[in-house]
C-alpha cells in the first residue's frame, strides 16, 4: 500500500483537468513564430522538403509543414516554434503564418455552418477514414478518447459505422485504393454532416503531394469543415479544434 501511494505521489494526476488549458512539454512544436531577422531567405525556403516555406512575403504553410523543426534549428533567430497547440481553423488559408505575426490562429465564426452547433454541440460521433495514412495520427486521434485527454466529456467521440456518424475524420494523404472507400464511407455518413482534415498528409498531401499514386478529388471537390494540423496532429490540437467548431464554452 504504501509502494503504491509513494507512485501516485511522485507521478502526480494521470489526466488532464482541463485539455481547453492544458500546457504541453517544451519540446513541443505549435505555432511558428517568424521574425524579421534579415536571412537567405531562398536557403531558407530550400530547407523544407514540403514546400511549407514561402519568401515573398516569408510565412509558413502549417497545411503542408512536418513540424520537422529543421528551419527553426539553422534560423533559430528567424524561426521559432511556440508551444501554442490552438492550430485548429476553418479556412485554409487561416493556415498560413506569416512573417512578424504573434497573433494565435482562431476559427473564423462567419464560416462555421449554422447546423453544425444547432445539431452537434451536445453529441458528435465521428468514423475516422485512414486514408493511406502511416498510423502515426490515427494513433493520436486513438489517444483523444483514452482516460488522459478525455475527449468523451465534450460529447465527442469516434464510432464504428458511418451510418451512426455525424462526420468523418480524413487521415493520409489520399491514395488511389482508397478514394472510393473514402467516398463510399462519406456516402453511408447522414446528413447533416462534417468533414474533418486531421494531419499535413491529408490537409495537403504532406511529403506524398503530387505524387501519382493519390487522388485528392474527395478532397478538392469537398467543403472542409475543420483543418487540423500537425504530424502528427496532437490529441489537445484536435480536442481543441473540435470543441472550438462546436462552440462548446471553455
Amino acid at each position: 500500500m504504501l509502494r503504491t501511494l509513494k507512485i501516485l505521489y511522485h507521478q502526480g494526476k494521470q489526466f488532464i483537468p482541463d485539455p481547453t488549458r492544458a500546457k504541453v512539454p517544451g519540446i513541443f512544436r505549435g505555432r511558428p513564430e517568424i521574425s524579421g531577422q534579415a536571412v537567405d531567405v531562398a536557403a531558407l525556403a530550400d530547407l523544407c522538403p514540403t514546400r511549407a516555406i514561402n519568401t515573398d512575403p516569408v510565412s509558413i504553410d502549417l497545411g503542408r509543414c512536418t513540424f520537422c523543426g529543421e528551419c527553426s534549428r539553422l534560423y533559430p533567430g528567424k524561426i521559432n516554434f511556440t508551444a501554442d497547440y490552438r492550430l485548429s481553423v476553418n479556412d485554409r488559408n487561416s493556415l498560413v503564418i506569416y512573417e512578424g505575426t504573434t497573433a494565435p490562429v482562431a476559427l473564423n465564426s462567419d464560416l462555421i455552418r449554422k447546423e453544425i452547433r444547432n445539431c452537434f454541440k451536445g453529441s458528435l460521433k465521428l468514423r475516422q477514414v485512414s486514408a493511406g495514412g502511416d498510423n502515426s495520427t490515427e494513433l493520436e486521434l486513438n489517444a483523444c478518447g483514452n482516460v488522459n485527454f478525455d475527449m468523451g466529456r465534450y460529447g465527442i467521440e469516434f464510432v464504428a459505422s458511418p451510418r451512426h456518424a455525424d462526420g468523418i475524420v480524413i487521415t493520409g494523404p489520399v491514395t488511389k485504393n482508397m478514394a472510393e472507400p473514402l467516398q463510399i464511407t462519406y456516402d453511408a455518413t447522414p446528413s447533416p454532416k462534417i468533414i474533418v482534415l486531421a494531419g499535413t498528409d491529408a490537409i495537403s498531401g504532406g511529403i506524398f503531394d503530387g505524387s501519382p499514386a493519390l487522388d485528392r478529388q474527395f478532397i478538392e471537390k469537398n467543403h472542409i469543415d475543420l483543418y487540423v494540423p500537425g504530424n502528427p496532429v496532437h490529441p489537445l490540437t484536435f480536442i481543441n479544434g473540435l470543441v472550438d467548431l462546436l462552440g462548446i464554452k471553455h
